[in-house]
């Protein structure tokens, strides 16, 4: 039991770790990023028993449906409106590069208790494909929506855009990382490795332009 829950949570923190000390500026004090970790962990449970019931009631089960209404839209909303309902409006929340971190927090806590639960059914011998494959997409779209939730509050135009953005394009990338996953069983892995680098790519972009815009501020 204890080597699971080693390998279920390790890669998370990892990711955590990497993201919490690139922050250029001033590294962020531990309450809130810990408050939405938990917010993360909590909403597993409501998320996969309203999946569950669509699932027995036959409902949104062609993959595509699926992938956007019960896995994509669902998780991602969630996600966001915890972000924007406890930690946007704090005072920790002070710098462009925050957004990140708060919204990798809850996903990672989401992320490592589903990886859990999966660890525990399926065993330990898939802990390597979890980490580099589901948990990491879960942190790289917190990256996403992060990005743009600290863009829309440090923005003085097109906040309500970037809000938008922040909600829509984790959702539309979770969708068609889930999608591509269900529909190519056999060889989903071949798919989703170049999703996954471009992803990492984008995620590390965007962490040097949420870094960089504050360093221009404090400049000028």
């Amino acid at each position: 039991m204890l080597a699971i829950l080693t390998a279920a949570i390790s890669p998370a923190v990892a990711i955590m770790t990497f993201i919490y000390l690139s922050k250029r500026i001033e590294l962020e004090p531990f309450p809130l990023i810990i408050r939405m970790f938990i917010i993360g962990v909590i909403m597993v449970f409501p998320i996969m028993f309203i999946q569950y019931a669509f699932e027995v009631e036959n409902i949104f089960q062609h993959p595509l449906l699926k992938s956007f209404f019960l896995v994509g839209l669902m998780e991602e909303f969630f996600k966001w409106f915890f972000i924007v309902f406890v930690a946007y409006r704090h005072s920790d929340f002070d710098h462009h590069y925050d957004g990140i971190i708060y919204a990798v927090a809850v996903s990672l806590g989401f992320a490592t208790i589903e990886n859990v639960i999966y660890l525990f059914y399926n065993g330990i011998e898939i802990a390597m494909l979890r980490a580099i494959f589901p948990v990491s997409s879960h942190g790289l779209f917190g990256i996403i929506m992060g990005f743009y939730v600290g863009k829309a509050k440090f923005t003085t135009v097109k906040s309500k855009i970037c809000m938008a953005f922040a909600l829509f394009i984790p959702v539309a990338l979770h969708t068609l990382y889930d999608y591509i996953i269900t529909v190519n069983e056999s060889a989903w892995m071949y798919w989703i490795t170049p999703f996954m680098i471009i992803l990492w790519i984008i995620g590390f972009r965007k962490i040097k332009i949420a870094n960089q815009h504050h360093e221009k501020l404090l400049k000028s």
